[in-house]
């Protein structure tokens, strides 16, 4: 594997929150887990976003965001809010707001979703354009954030000499998240690091030269680069209870088969996510992302913290 040029970040890693945590309503429980996560070494907090997925499941991820942030300094992550289901303006008001009150700082993982068109749908969206209402609305969002006044008319939006003030005063970066060509493309041309999820080493690794060369054929040749790569993982005394884990979670949410998932889902003791972690470390990326399962959110939060440890040490021979 070819590594591709990285700028010297040190490598961080990233806990996405259990869903269970938010829809137990249980606000104390949220903010002692937050206190525990906050003096556990992980970098990174990150959060999903939903409006209406198979059935009505779903969770505001720019709402949870600011919650999370509200109650630690760690830093905060969409991963990844689906922009094309909103309007860039509001969306744009929000994290600039969202941008202010983190501490930790925040960064705005977007991506297209799909996965289930009716939510796409309900919300008044074609999912035929989704892409193309991203590649509108991203360099919208970008440039109010930064505040530009922006007059825009395109296909979907029609601004005249909208801004968002006050700035923030920690910019934002922004991952773009997907598999497609057109996310490369998209995460080249207005992003500031590429959020693989599903993908191999290998394909992480040509996934972030291609986004590099995209950006440097548009003039953008000083991005300070910070890669990512999301994963699912299974924490448990054995490798088969972490697969019994997992594989229930990741069935629930997406409604197919484990066996869809299994190739880029490591399971075991943190030694074994570490290894699997370092590969995509190898490849490219600086961030971590674990979308942990384990039998708490509790000890999916133990176990997290010791493969940030574990990544601290140098590989093993």
């Amino acid at each position: 594997m070819t590594r591709p040029d990285v700028n010297d970040r040190p490598v961080t890693l990233g806990l996405r929150i259990s869903h269970q945590l938010f829809e137990s309503g249980d606000a104390r429980a949220l903010r002692e887990y937050l206190g525990v996560v906050a003096g556990s070494g992980v970098d990174r907090v990150c959060v999903g976003d939903h409006v209406s997925f198979h059935g009505g499941r779903g969770f505001d991820g720019l709402v949870q965001a600011t919650a999370v942030a509200a109650l630690c300094d760690v830093e905060v992550q969409t991963a990844v809010y689906l922009l094309p289901l909103r309007h860039p303006v509001p969306v744009a008001r929000q994290v600039s707001s969202l941008a202010q009150l983190a501490g930790g700082g925040f960064v705005f993982g977007v991506g297209v979703g799909g996965e289930d068109p009716n939510e796409v749908r309900m919300c008044g969206v074609d999912p035929a354009t989704r892409g193309r209402r991203m590649d509108e609305a991203l360099p919208i969002v970008r440039r109010l954030v930064a505040g530009e006044q922006v007059s825009h008319h395109g296909e979907f939006f029609d601004l005249d000499d909208a801004r968002i003030l006050p700035v923030a005063a920690r910019g934002v970066p922004v991952v773009v998240g997907g598999r497609s060509p057109a996310a490369l493309r998209r995460a080249g041309r207005f992003g500031d690091g590429y959020l693989g999820v599903w993908v191999t080493p290998e394909r992480m690794a040509g996934a972030i030269g291609e986004v590099q060369a995209t950006a440097a054929s548009v003039g953008r040749v000083d991005v300070a680069w910070r890669h990512g790569i999301q994963m699912w993982c299974g924490f448990g005394e054995t490798a088969v209870q972490a697969r019994r884990f997992v594989a229930a979670e990741m069935e629930a949410l997406y409604r197919v088969p484990f066996e869809r998932f299994e190739r880029y889902t490591p399971v075991g003791e943190p030694a074994d996510i570490a290894a699997a972690a370092r590969t995509f470390v190898a490849a490219g990326c600086r961030d971590v992302n674990l979308i942990a399962v384990a039998a708490s959110p509790a000890e999916a939060l133990l176990c997290a913290a010791e493969v940030r440890r574990l990544l601290e040490e140098p590989a093993p021979a």
